[in-house]
């Protein structure tokens, strides 16, 4: 009898350890769903972060200790990875605006001898990181282009930051639905006008991204285009912070 009382419950701290991969995003996700809003800034609709509020909450700090203190090994899968390192990116994007709020741009942080992206964001785990690396390093080299609709860089034209963290049991239909709505967005996602079909100039920045079968393939998995399409990734590009 006690033998099988032992065996159980180290099957359910097995079971816990494997529960356990990811962290808890309890606190970003009521964060998320209490400072992000629907708006319309210039004519583009997005969801407006109200960082002058996220700034004097405590709870944000609380995540930012969370993000240090997980350590990345705890993650087995791609799909764990991806989820987190999502998560993480754009949570340090939060913290560049936060920190140096008020701020016209994300642009703003950097200088002519370092842009925003190569300067330290944050800590994921103990170490130090940039905003690059997160994307360039770690995102980018484990293999979906849907990252591009998901990570967000706290500026108007980029996709929508969502009101909920990405998790590794529901990251598939995340992304998809980041790529939906981002492309059903003319302001600054998908326009069609005719067969002249203009899109984000992230298409073009990580084009190579998209292979094999290239940019005009992976949207029309989404999207019904014109069967001669003429696809220009040149939408105009607003940097302005994406909320106030």
């Amino acid at each position: 009898m006690k033998w099988k009382v032992l065996s159980s419950l180290i099957l359910f701290s097995q079971v816990v350890v494997v529960l356990a991969a990811e962290p808890s995003w309890d606190q970003y996700n009521q964060l998320l769903k209490k400072y992000i809003s629907p708006a319309e800034h210039h004519g583009t609709k997005l969801n407006w972060v109200k960082y002058s509020q996220l700034k004097k909450d405590p709870d944000f700090s609380l995540v930012i200790k969370q993000l240090e203190n997980f350590s990345p090994d705890n993650l087995t899968t791609k799909e764990e990875k991806l989820a987190f390192y999502i998560n993480a990116y754009n949570i340090l994007a939060l913290k560049t605006i936060v920190d140096n709020w008020p701020v016209k741009s994300i642009k703003d942080v950097g200088s002519l001898f370092e842009s925003v992206w190569k300067k330290d964001a944050g800590q994921i785990g103990g170490k130090t990181v940039t905003l690059n690396e997160v994307e360039h390093e770690i995102l980018r080299p484990l293999g979906d282009p849907r990252i591009h609709m998901a990570i967000v860089c706290a500026s108007v034209s980029c996709p929508d930051l969502r009101t909920e963290a990405y998790a590794a049991n529901t990251l598939n239909e995340q992304l998809d639905d980041q790529t939906n709505r981002f492309l059903s967005n003319p302001a600054k996602g998908l326009k069609i006008d005719g067969n002249k079909v203009r899109i984000s100039r992230i298409f073009n920045w990580f084009k190579e991204d998209f292979q094999p079968g290239g940019v005009e393939v992976f949207i029309r998995q989404y999207k019904e285009l014109p069967s001669d399409a003429n696809i220009k990734a040149n939408m105009p590009y607003d940097w302005t912070v994406n909320g106030e």
